[in-house]
């Protein structure tokens, strides 16, 4: 897909290296953005990602650190607004998972978790915030249709997403002065690599023999009888950001392929 709907904007995107915040660069890109800032934990995946982009002409900054940092933060705001400018576009996705029941769940377990989903969208949001304080701009939380529904050994998960999604209503409130504009994501099953980090997922794999077969049986019980690409995830995040969307904000999109119903 290439267009003009975001051209000559500049954007942020976290938990770019792979899985939908990868997805959500090149759609972007394809978008017609001038300027990408991509951040990511993973340096390596995040240089080929970078790499793919910026052989299209897109002048692309890749900033490898921790989005739950905060002492990391004060310095990419300063790299991306002396490298652009300024901000248009943001998009919180960086997200990591842990399994297990609330009475057997570690608390380095539980803060990895919050701290990856929840001070890293607040990390994100708020720095987004101020680089598009003059101009206004579009921000979308990529959290999750877990937000709204109580599984067994997701509560780390489930409960960052919860509040990712809350964060995101006060910020769109709180932005509609300087027109900011701030919408949530709501995906349902992924085929991502944050999969991985789920002990049921690889049990599965090491049952059948691939991610694929494991994700075809997972996504059976979905009502649409899949899980969703990243691409088809990218393409809703660039909805939000986009003009279509220009009057919504405090929202939040559910796309889990009826997972809810």
């Amino acid at each position: 897909m290439s267009d003009s709907q975001f051209e000559g904007r500049i954007a942020l995107v976290t938990g770019a290296a792979s899985g939908i915040g990868a997805a959500t660069a090149r759609r972007l890109a394809a978008g017609g953005v001038a300027g990408l800032a991509l951040m990511d934990r993973n340096p390596e995946g995040l240089a080929e990602i970078s790499n793919q982009i910026s052989a299209g002409g897109i002048n692309v900054l890749t900033i490898a650190q921790d989005v739950g940092d905060p002492k990391a933060w004060p310095d990419a705001e300063g790299l991306i607004k002396r490298s652009f400018g300024r901000l248009d576009l943001a998009v919180a996705n960086a997200g990591t998972g842990a399994h297990g029941q609330l009475a057997e769940l570690g608390f380095e377990d539980w803060r990895r978790v919050l701290s990856t989903n929840l001070d890293g969208v607040f990390l994100t949001v708020s720095t987004a915030m101020r680089l598009m304080a003059e101009a206004g701009g579009a921000i979308v939380v990529n959290a999750s249709v877990m937000a709204s529904k109580a599984e067994i050994g997701a509560g780390a998960y489930a409960v960052s997403k919860a509040g990712a999604a809350h964060l995101g209503k006060v910020a769109a409130d709180e932005g509609a002065p300087s027109r900011i504009r701030v919408n949530a994501g709501l995906p349902g099953g992924v085929e991502a690599p944050i999969w991985r980090e789920v002990p049921m997922f690889n049990d599965i794999v090491a049952a059948q023999g691939s991610e694929a077969a494991a994700f075809a049986t997972m996504g059976g019980f979905n009502p649409l009888g899949r899980y969703a690409k990243p691409e088809e995830i990218a393409d809703v995040i660039a909805f939000l950001l986009s003009d279509a969307c220009g009057f919504v904000t405090g929202s939040s999109l559910v796309c889990d392929g009826g997972y809810l119903l």
